[in-house]
């Protein structure tokens, strides 16, 4: 990803979600802002002491470019499993600096390569996150950038719970709990 700067004011009127209730507002244009995390193509703000989701289009509006992975069309036509994963790994927890697949949010990845069709099912580290449909959202629209997936689904579900045994090493480590 290119260097973005730390602190920046808005030079327009931006809609944001609160995190982590999820609730829509506008931070208004001259508001500075400091970026805590840029990850995926969506940027979390803190503004006056609150954390803030900026999209990856109102990002984009901003000027801020996020390296995108392009990937390759598989020669057999197919969906390609390993692409699908990659492409999850590339949305993040708005609050937590690692992926959705690090965090092991996801817990069943199926394709049905006849419908060109993907379905994931996954949990939240939290039952009350408020953004857990945005986080759904942003995993379909990576796995629409997938070659040859045509649609898909994501289903939140809780059962079973998340919990820390879920964590990938790195996700272990990126966290400090190793």
């Amino acid at each position: 990803m290119a260097k973005q700067p730390k602190t920046f004011v808005l030079s327009e009127d931006c809609p944001a979600l609160k995190v982590p209730s999820g609730e829509s507002v506008t931070l208004t244009q001259g508001a500075s802002v400091l970026i805590t995390q840029a990850l995926g193509g969506s940027f979390t703000v803190n503004y006056q002491g609150n954390l803030y989701r900026l999209s990856p289009e109102v990002t984009r509006k901003l000027g801020f470019q996020s390296d995108a992975i392009v990937f390759e069309p598989p020669e057999d036509g197919k969906i390609s499993d390993q692409q699908c994963w990659d492409a999850m790994r590339l949305v993040y927890d708005p609050e937590i600096p690692v992926n959705v697949v690090g965090l092991g949010l996801i817990y069943k990845l199926d394709i049905d390569q006849d419908k060109h069709f993907v379905f994931v099912e996954m949990t939240l580290t939290s039952a009350g996150c408020g953004m857990g449909a945005i986080i759904a959202g942003d995993v379909k629209d990576k796995l629409l950038q997938v070659p040859n997936v045509k649609d898909g689904k994501v289903d939140v579900v809780f059962d079973p719970p998340w919990s820390y045994d879920n964590l990938e090493e790195e996700a272990r480590l990126e966290l400090g709990l190793i």
